[in-house]
């Protein structure tokens, strides 16, 4: 018997893309000792078996169709008399005081996070005074960059802009005035 091909190039490549179509191509190559194994439904068909349904997609399918079923369920439940709900049968259920205290408890709770994210937030930025909104330990001082006589002038590196700088440029004639 023969031995399963190997693979013909290696899965170290630099590009995601690259990567998923050597995956795709090595999955399509594999080899199997049963002739009836490859007759899959989707060969049978007349269409590869790579385009089905991904799972990502069946995932979000299912989950949109339960939020549906269950909004429905919840608005049933949350409107219907009690008395319609008796004669059908069904008995056993939250209280209908429920249906308003679980929605006001989530979007106070949202607002809750919301408040305590943005005082959290100034809480550790510091204040305007303070020297370390203008340098702090990734600033970049000019450095002296010459260029070579005769070459083109190539782009200067990055730094930060002297305060003093930025406030004349953005100040100088409201000062003159």
């Amino acid at each position: 018997m023969s031995s399963p091909p190997s693979s013909p190039t290696p899965l170290v490549v630099s590009s995601p893309r690259k990567t998923l179509s050597l995956l795709r191509e090595r999955r399509s190559s594999t080899f199997s000792f049963d002739p009836e194994e490859k007759k899959s439904p989707a060969a049978v068909a007349g269409f590869a078996a790579e385009h089905g349904p991904k799972p990502s997609e069946v995932y979000g399918f299912v989950g949109s169709i339960t939020t549906v079923i269950a909004t429905v369920i919840y608005l049933v439940w949350a409107y219907t008399p009690e008395p319609w709900l008796h004669s059908l049968g069904i008995t056993y259920y939250p209280s209908k005081i429920w249906a308003l205290a679980v929605p006001t408890f989530v979007m106070v709770t949202v607002a809750l996070v919301i408040a305590v994210y943005i005082g959290l937030n100034f809480m550790v930025t510091p204040p305007p005074t303070s020297f370390s909104t203008i340098f702090d330990e990734y600033s970049r001082e000019p450095s002296p960059f010459v260029p070579i006589e005769g070459e083109e002038q190539p782009i200067e590196p990055i730094s930060d802009l002297d305060i003093s700088y930025v406030n004349d440029l953005m100040f100088g004639e409201a000062s003159k005035l």
